[in-house]
């Protein structure tokens, strides 16, 4: 009821980043913020990590060994997995970062999940990281003036949320699933203005923000949000030019096509409608530039 109502009230903001703000907000419940406002104000621990991820997957366990060691290598210390019913081997990949307690591994079953589940993240670990991104197992965060995103975050630290662009990666012509990573098979991507590449994932203040909107944006309680040129953000995501020279996200989002059927296969984490359409692949199988 909160998110019907949240959608006719926010429907009537003209200014598209104004109408999502208050969208978010008004899902989360405005009695809701005045109690987390004040939960916040008398939390003066600080927290445990500096950088965590929250991610859902389903049946990706041959990914994760490659997208946890490279994100780990940008001084990320902490992940939020929640599994939406796999039933590959993620489990197994998982358990010695489990064990090293570099993992928090959470059973998530249930169709749409993806925001639930990060709405449960965030309650749950609002005060454990002074950061989490909120990106998937196909997306890579690079930095490109920075060593590590670690240290790009530390000069973002006036902002409640940072707004990161794609760079999405096509298949390069596969066909098939050949050996390897992600990052070594694929190097052809998209030119950086492509208008898919508008789209952004958030890494977030978790104590100045109250909910994800979508899967891209954050409803911020207090504080500006920042693009990657950590200039605050006037527009909309989908009303800005892409950036990718400062830091930047590699979307892999079909890999070779045998992998895109795999995709296909196991359905979507955000939404009713569970599979993809076929023209997906040929939408996001962008291969303009090669590395």
């Amino acid at each position: 009821m909160k998110k019907f109502w949240a959608e006719i009230i926010a429907g009537v903001i003209p200014d598209k980043m104004l109408r999502n703000q208050w969208r978010g907000k008004l899902r989360y419940g405005l009695s809701n913020i005045r109690k987390l406002k004040r939960a916040i104000k008398g939390h003066t621990e600080p927290p445990q990590h500096y950088l965590a991820v929250c991610a859902i997957a389903k049946n990706e366990g041959q990914y994760f060994k490659e997208w946890l060691d490279w994100h780990m290598a940008q001084g990320v210390d902490k992940f939020y997995i929640y599994d939406n019913s796999s039933e590959d081997d993620t489990a197994a990949v998982l358990k010695p970062y489990v064990d090293k307690g570099i993992v928090e591994y959470i059973n998530w079953p249930g169709v749409a999940m993806q925001l639930p589940a990060y709405d449960d993240c965030l309650e749950r670990h609002r005060f454990d990281s002074r950061w989490i991104a909120f990106i998937d197992l196909d997306e890579f965060i690079v930095p490109v003036k920075y060593d590590t995103l670690r240290e790009f975050l530390q000069d973002a630290e006036q902002y409640s949320a940072v707004e990161i662009n794609w760079l999405i990666y096509g298949s390069g012509g596969a066909k098939e699933h050949e050996p390897g990573g992600v990052m070594q098979r694929f190097h052809k991507h998209s030119e950086g203005n492509h208008i898919l590449n508008r789209h952004v994932k958030s890494i977030v203040d978790p104590r100045r923000v109250c909910n994800m909107i979508g899967c891209h944006e954050a409803a911020r309680i207090r504080g500006n949000a920042a693009d990657s040129h950590l200039q605050p953000l006037k527009r909309s995501f989908r009303d800005r030019e892409p950036q990718q020279d400062v830091i930047k996200i590699n979307h892999y989002a079909v890999k070779s096509y045998d992998e895109f059927l795999e995709k296909r296969a196991r359905g979507r984490a955000r939404g009713r409608i569970r599979m993809r359409e076929l023209e997906y692949f040929d939408r996001f199988d962008l291969n303009d530039i090669e590395d």
